[in-house]
């Protein structure tokens, strides 16, 4: 297996390639940043469900169920975009933390309380390094 240098992007990429292929559940490698994204995607209703695969001694696997809508068949997520980068760091103070599509989205933000949703930073007032945007 080779060593992924942005296990952010990786996640995002993985969820993005299964949502232009139509797949209804994606496997992806876990780790706790990973899996708090994840409870976020869920509580804002940008997937269907997931379910945490721990094994002993290993890293695990997250599987998400993602949300289409019956009709239309289109997804739930129309976007998910990296913000901070490895070579790039992204960080925000409380005061400039950014709004995705104007309160449409939301930016994944990683603080000193945890991971948390824009909205939730603004209301705690505390800072911290932008993950990424999902709208």
């Amino acid at each position: 297996m080779s060593k992924v240098s942005d296990p952010i992007a990786d996640y995002l990429t993985r969820i993005r390639n299964a949502i232009l292929a139509k797949h209804r559940v994606v496997d992806i490698p876990a780790s706790n940043l990973k899996k708090e994204m994840t409870k976020i995607l869920m509580e804002k209703g940008y997937i269907l469900n997931y379910k945490f695969e721990d094994e002993a001694g290993f890293q695990g696997n997250i599987k998400i169920a993602l949300k289409y809508h019956k009709d239309t068949k289109l997804s739930a997520i129309n976007g998910l975009k990296r913000i901070s980068k490895p070579g790039l760091r992204q960080y925000c103070n409380s005061s400039d933390i950014p709004r995705v599509l104007n309160g449409l989205g939301i930016a994944i933000i990683s603080t000193s309380r945890g991971v948390i949703t824009d909205k939730e930073a603004r209301e705690r007032n505390i800072g911290g390094e932008v993950l990424c945007y999902v709208y």
